[in-house]
């Protein structure tokens, strides 16, 4: 079986497993493990890397840039700008100062974080401006729930948008309502943060739940393993878990090429069934 990718919009293809950064960057002794992992994934494959200059206020963008020194051509490349700078030139601002941190002078992917104060009109022109000068070369948007994806729709441009970068878990399962039908009918990719839960309740629930568990221990698979194939088995999904140790980065690597079964998935979704009313969009 081959890897499993999937295509934005531009046509570029990406594996559908990615690698997160939040909570990197916050440490100065983890700094060396958290390069070694990214630098693990990128040589197992998972090569599309996504940070934001919130996570520790741009050191976990720092990290990343140590990490893909001389391998930026094998990285896609996604950060995330505040809300409170994703206009005018304080978006052009934000930007160049990610770059300089990240050591390159082009990011694949730029998304507004969430949304904040500043109209979606202005921050659809920063992008755009963005692109023109050659520093981007495509945008997105996170944690915009349906409502606000059409209104974005509805701003000059905005249906150039390459992403919505999203909460999404088997606990977590709201988006399927409205969000992601809306984005399929447009061939608009998903990015799952916190793929496997948050810390506190729902993570305990997930990695303690006994139907979890019995089908890990059948497939000699990890409990996270089986959550993130549960989010990857969802067309037009892509996740990215973060792993600041090699071997999470080559357990998460291993399911570009394993998948679960029908039933697998039959009998998970029953112990964690999706709403069937519309729901707040999950955010952390």
């Amino acid at each position: 079986m081959t890897n499993k990718m999937l295509s934005f919009p531009d046509g570029a293809a990406v594996p559908v497993i990615g690698q997160g950064t939040w909570g990197m960057g916050e440490s100065h002794q983890l700094c060396e493990q958290e390069v070694r992992a990214l630098q693990c994934g990128i040589d197992c494959g998972l090569t599309l890397i996504d940070t934001a200059e919130m996570y520790a206020e741009g050191g976990a963008e720092q990290v990343v840039g140590r990490a893909i020194d001389g391998r930026r051509e094998q990285v896609y490349l996604v950060s995330k700008v505040y809300p409170h700078h994703a206009g005018g030139q304080q978006a052009i601002n934000a930007c160049e100062n990610s770059l300089r941190r990240l050591q390159t002078d082009y990011l694949d992917l730029y998304l507004l974080h969430w949304r904040g104060g500043i109209p979606l009109v202005d921050t659809v022109r920063a992008m755009e401006s963005l692109q023109q000068a050659g520093k981007i070369r495509h945008w997105g948007v996170s944690n915009l729930d349906c409502e606000d994806m059409q209104e974005l729709w509805r701003v000059p441009g905005g249906e150039h948008c390459a992403t919505n970068q999203v909460l999404y878990h088997l606990a977590s399962r709201g988006i399927e309502f409205d969000l992601l039908p809306w984005c399929r009918q447009r061939d608009l990719p998903l990015m799952a943060y916190c793929p496997l839960a948050q810390a506190g309740r729902l993570r305990d629930d997930l990695f303690d739940h006994p139907l979890i568990n019995e089908i890990a221990a059948q497939r000699a698979l990890s409990v996270a393993q089986i959550l993130l194939a549960w989010v990857i088995h969802r067309q037009g999904v892509l996740a990215i878990p973060k792993a600041s140790s090699e071997r999470h980065v080559r357990e998460n690597a291993a399911l570009l090429t394993l998948e679960l079964t029908p039933e697998e998935i039959a009998q998970l979704e029953q112990a964690f069934p999706a709403p069937r009313h519309k729901v707040a969009l999950d955010i952390v």
